[in-house]
């Protein structure tokens, strides 16, 4: 390995350190004691270094939001990829893949509801957060397409499955002991063959 790719690798993974770490006082602290200090105790890194990769702590959150949900679209995306060539299954799979580790934990929820907290009051993460659930509703669409649904219907069919896969996510990611990951899978795979034989939403 050459110089420079050797440097390039140790910035990837001092900036991934420090992503990681944002993640991880997001969930443990909130917004608020997320601060540059608390992140690079965490990543072992100094102030100095964030403000080189980062144009300051509200930068990195937001790199973080990216970050994140880029990981959670290829892990649905891989679950598409392994159920194989039947239509049905790739849809269920895009939908119950939201009720399984690594995105189906309580300190993803934690992280999340903290970039909840600031998408009516940071722009960028704002951007991100509608850029992001643009693209889950988009595949959605992609998928009941191959199901047969009519174009009309795609639209209000991807909202609907979209709004029940939250719920249900919350409700697992709250408190599993009330609702497993095979309940939460169960009633959702319900409701995606009524929807394909009834998709009347309006």
């Amino acid at each position: 390995m050459n110089r420079a790719s050797f440097s390039r690798e140790a910035a990837d993974f001092r900036r991934q350190a420090m992503i990681d770490a944002t993640a991880a006082c997001l969930a443990e602290k909130g917004v608020g004691g997320t601060s540059v200090r608390a992140i690079c105790l965490r990543a072992g890194v100094s102030s100095g270094l964030l403000r080189h990769y980062f144009d300051g702590v509200d930068a990195l959150i937001a790199e973080t939001y990216r970050a994140t949900t880029v990981r959670m679209a290829q892990t649905v995306a891989a679950a598409v990829a392994e159920a194989g060539e039947d239509k049905r299954a790739r849809l269920i799979a895009y939908v119950t893949a939201n009720f399984r580790s690594p995105i189906a934990d309580p300190a993803v929820l934690s992280t999340w509801i903290a970039f909840w907290s600031l998408v009516r009051s940071d722009p960028e993460i704002a951007a991100i957060h509608k850029e992001s659930y643009a693209a889950f509703r988009a595949e959605l669409e992609a998928l009941l397409a191959d199901c047969g649904l009519p174009p009309a219907q795609r639209g209000p069919v991807a909202i609907a499955l979209t709004a029940l896969v939250d719920g249900l996510w919350l409700e697992l990611s709250l408190d599993s002991s009330t609702l497993s990951g095979d309940q939460a899978s169960a009633i959702a795979i319900r409701w995606v063959d009524t929807l394909l034989g009834q998709p009347e939403l309006g």
